[in-house]
């Protein structure tokens, strides 16, 4: 019988201890490689979710896990002061002995992930097997993960340590000393989740070559044919997504305010809601949801017009775009970052580079059922043919059988190959 793999993942959050989409990301994988027979052991950080969150109180009750998944939480007796030592140092000093005792143990893939503030760059030396590091934010290339510079514009050339200013961060001086690029030698491969993501790394300096993997999710989660759907009187365009103004939804409130046949519904909330609540005051075709349960989010895809997406920011590759495909929903998205290769791949929506344009094209699938049934239904198929669960996980256990045979880890590289889904 074959082996499985034991996988080692790290990431400084992971749910409960989670605000964005990596945590989920590395979840979702820990949980996909259990189903296929791995043992799966998480690393990630406490004190960072605690310093950044406004529950001060008890620790959070950890979540339900399959079998094949052991996590393990680090906590410091410093607190928040871990993540600042972290961040200004770039290693993990506040977490030394639990460190130790989780790469004690021997694996065949230690696969790292944001590790910002869960070791920084100092702990891409540890582990051992095959070792991997994806890319979820431009945190390798920028100070503040994002390439927002000044919190205002996209940057195309580096004044790091005037916009770790302007952002209220202490300049990492370790960035200077290239310490980052000495252990990241370590690394066997660096993933991207895009292709745009892999040439911002190379256009800032990265020196490594990128692979880029698909993202995925797995197929459960879209809603069934003629099965229950949202209730809405009037034809909706969707945004989902944390309300931060990088997320570019205040470009698009305003053309919804005007008199016009379609709604805008927004799921989700964020540090920048009550502006974007200001902003479309008491007009009845915006509507805000909150946060809604995973549960019922497949039918309010489903339901949508088209999916809008209009970040500002160099987005890595928006889970939002697989999870309308999934439900048969086409986007509308901006004409940046990763999602002009999205919709080539896909052919499942529309790009704009105004809101006038996003507003033309949800009222052009509006307009016509017929072609949102197509583009829909085009995003369906994309997403099984690229982005599901199989088509993600033959290229992960792929890359790992390749990079287990070049350091001469043939037994590995086999039984990454066995795993490969038929």
């Amino acid at each position: 019988m074959t082996k499985a793999l034991k996988i080692a993942l790290i990431n400084t959050f992971y749910p409960p201890y989670n605000f964005g989409g990596d945590g989920v990301y590395v979840r979702r994988l820990a949980h996909a490689l259990a189903r296929r027979g791995c043992e799966v052991h998480v690393l990630h950080d406490t004190e960072t979710y605690r310093a950044l969150s406004s529950r001060k109180d008890a620790p959070l009750a950890p979540l339900d896990e399959p079998p094949g998944v052991t996590v393990t939480p680090l906590k410091s007796p410093l607190g928040a002061v871990a993540s600042i030592v972290t961040h200004q140092t770039g290693r993990p000093l506040a977490y030394g002995g639990a460190l130790k005792r989780f790469f004690d143990q021997e694996f065949d893939v230690t696969h790292f992930h944001n590790v910002s503030l869960a070791g920084g760059p100092g702990i891409l030396s540890m582990g051992s097997g095959v070792r991997l590091y994806t890319a979820h934010e431009h945190w390798l290339v920028c100070p503040t993960h994002i390439l927002w510079r000044h919190k205002r514009e996209l940057c195309d050339r580096r004044e790091c340590v005037k916009c770790q200013l302007v952002y209220h961060r202490p300049p990492q001086l370790w960035r200077m000393t290239g310490f980052l690029e000495r252990q990241a030698k370590s690394i066997d491969a660096f993933i991207a989740l895009s292709q745009s993501s892999a040439d911002n790394h190379s256009r800032f300096g990265f020196p490594f070559e990128m692979t880029v993997l698909p993202s995925f999710l797995p197929n459960e989660g879209s809603p069934a044919p003629g099965g229950a759907s949202f209730a809405a009187e009037r034809p909706y365009a969707l945004f989902v997504g944390r309300l931060e103004a990088i997320k570019g939804l205040q470009d698009l409130i305003p053309a919804f305010r005007k008199d016009g046949a379609i709604d805008l519904v927004v799921v989700g909330e964020g540090d920048y809601g009550d502006d974007l609540r200001r902003l479309a005051g008491d007009s009845p075709r915006v509507r805000f949801l909150g946060r809604r349960p995973a549960e019922e989010l497949g039918a309010i895809y489903a339901g949508a017009v088209a999916v809008v997406l209009p970040s500002v920011c160099y987005e890595v590759f928006p889970l939002v775009a697989l999870e309308a495909f999934r439900a048969g929903a086409p986007i509308v998205a901006r004409r940046l970052g990763p999602f002009p290769e999205i919709i080539e791949k896909s052919g499942a929506g529309f790009l704009f580079d105004t809101s006038a344009e996003a507003i033309g094209a949800v009222e052009r699938l509006a307009a016509d059922p017929g072609l949102r049934r197509e583009l829909g239904e085009k995003g369906r198929e994309a997403f099984a043919a690229h982005w599901s669960e199989d088509a993600a996980l033959q290229a992960y256990f792929n890359l790992i059988g390749r990079k287990a045979a070049a350091k001469g880890l043939f037994g590995l590289a086999d039984r990454a190959r066995a795993l490969v889904p038929a």
